[in-house]
């Protein structure tokens, strides 16, 4: 018989049958490969996915000192720079400077060691602080050698002389300005009083921190950027808004004709008149131009329910209402009309009481969007982005935001503003060798109307005989000030007159 030959056993239990392999060996290479993969996973989420977020952690002091270890690009008006940089021989190698620095707060923010970065100094401190790619000669080689780009410098649209009468104009109230080129879109002006000095906590020394702790300590709110950040209720300066929607959803047709706005105006829904501040305003059938002239609540009031929410919403959102991401690059605070009310709201909404809130860019916007034929430009505050050698990185150009109304709907309204500042309470704006539209507003506010009425006054300005789009538009709002007769003819209007003339080059 043939003897057959027994096959060796494979030593050990493995799958592949593996010798002096044991099946405990063999568990602790899975789990160790199972770290190995884990490993990789949490490398890979640090690095890639949190990168981002753990480069601008707060605690992450890499970033800080790499960004104050040369000095910063420069935020410029024109061809002057308002910023600077100065070496301080401590831990972080440069601090941040500024020129005149409370008359461009309001525009720079601040950029601070220790408290971090506001408005362009934020919003553009990649290009500032020399990290933005744009600014590499050679991205790769850059990244590998660590070699750090020279800070870009930051142009903005301001006009100093306009910037300077703003300010001016403010001096010790509490208020702001916002001024607009109406063709463009570019903002020529934005002061906010009153202001800080952001060179005062720029570094990171016991002097810093008690700047600091100064400015929050301050109840009159000088780090609070009122021109972009507040809202308030625009009071009259709305019927503008008003006029606009009544006349192109054809609720009214000829602006000196009488319309059917009965007095005393009852509130829909109610038993409450709406009452005037002038018996100019004390009859019914009054013509829009005569309401606008005398600034009548019961006829806008009356002509805003007539109108409707829809096109009055609609009207209002064309100018910027509504909108939370109303870029420029600084994004402000949301404007607000609301979008669900009963008749007596809207009543009270159309001549910019209730609910309805607005920032001086927003009510700067309305004017200029009237000046502009009835198109509303996006506001700029960057003309251009360059390298440290002026090479450009990005040129900023004009865009249209909204059609608002049609060129003829925006020449009535024109031609309103024109009457109020020539016939009306805006008096104070006009400009010899000028044409000036306004709008006054004395807007209510506090329990019971009890606090100090805001002053407003919006207005757009061009030489007399021209027949270009007026170059400067303007709000101005006076949150609160010692004089005892508060109103926006009275406040607001010198100073917008000046912000206009300072344009104008009068």
């Amino acid at each position: 018989m043939a003897r057959t030959r027994s096959r060796p056993r494979a030593r050990g239990n493995g799958p592949q049958g593996l010798p002096g392999i044991s099946v405990t060996g063999r568990r602790a290479g899975v789990f160790c490969l199972l770290l190995v993969a884990a490993l990789c996973v949490q490398a890979t989420r640090v690095q890639v996915f949190q990168a981002k977020d753990l480069n601008h952690n707060a605690a992450n002091q890499r970033l800080t000192i790499e960004r104050y270890s040369q000095p910063r690009g420069n935020i410029r008006v024109g061809a002057d720079t308002v910023t600077g940089s100065e070496p301080t021989g401590g831990r972080y190698d440069y601090k941040r400077t500024y020129t005149d620095g409370p008359t461009y707060a309001a525009v720079t923010g601040f950029a601070s060691q220790a408290y971090g970065n506001t408005q362009l100094e934020g919003v553009e401190d990649d290009l500032l602080s020399g990290t933005d790619s744009r600014l590499a000669g050679w991205a790769v080689w850059d990244a590998v050698a660590r070699r750090q780009n020279p800070g870009g410098d930051v142009y903005t649209t301001l006009n100093r002389a306009a910037q300077e009468a703003a300010m001016r104009g403010l001096g010790s109230q509490k208020g702001a300005v916002a001024a607009i080129e109406p063709a463009t879109g570019r903002i020529l002006a934005l002061a906010s009083t009153p202001s800080y000095d952001p060179g005062s906590f720029a570094g990171s020394a016991a002097a810093d921190q008690a700047a600091w702790n100064r400015l929050q300590a301050d109840t009159d709110q000088p780090m609070l950027n009122r021109a972009l950040r507040q809202t308030y209720p625009p009071g009259s300066t709305f019927k503008v808004v008003t006029a606009a929607a009544a006349l192109a959803a054809g609720v009214v047709t000829d602006p000196d004709a009488p319309t059917d706005a009965p007095y005393p105006y009852v509130l829909p829904g109610t038993t409450t008149p709406l009452v005037n501040d002038t018996s100019a305003c004390d009859r019914p059938g009054q013509s829009l131009d005569t309401a606008m002239v005398y600034s009548c609540n019961s006829v806008l009031g009356y002509l805003g329910v007539r109108t409707g929410l829809g096109p009055m919403v609609a009207m209002a959102e064309n100018f910027g209402f509504n909108d939370a991401r109303l870029d420029m690059p600084v994004r402000p605070a949301r404007s607000n009309f609301d979008t669900t009310m009963n008749q007596s709201q809207v009543a009270l909404s159309s001549i910019g009481q209730f609910d309805t809130a607005a920032t001086p860019l927003v009510m700067a916007m309305v004017a200029a969007g009237i000046a502009n034929d009835g198109t509303v430009m996006r506001p700029q505050l960057v003309d251009k982005l360059t390298k440290a050698d002026g090479t450009a990185v990005q040129l900023m150009k004009p865009a249209v935001y909204r059609r608002a109304m049609t060129p003829a709907v925006a020449g009535q309204v024109q031609k309103l503003m024109t009457d109020v500042v020539e016939n009306g309470t805006g008096g104070n704006a006009r400009i010899g060798g000028a044409v000036v539209g306004g709008k006054t507003g004395t807007a209510q506010h506090g329990v019971d109307n009890s606090g100090t009425p805001y002053a407003w006054f919006i207005s757009w300005a061009k030489p007399a005989g021209s027949d270009a789009v007026p170059p400067v538009a303007v709000a101005v709002v006076i949150a609160d000030s010692a004089a005892t007769d508060v109103t926006g003819g009275g406040l607001a209007a010198p100073i917008a007159r000046s912000v206009m003339r300072a344009v104008l080059g009068r």
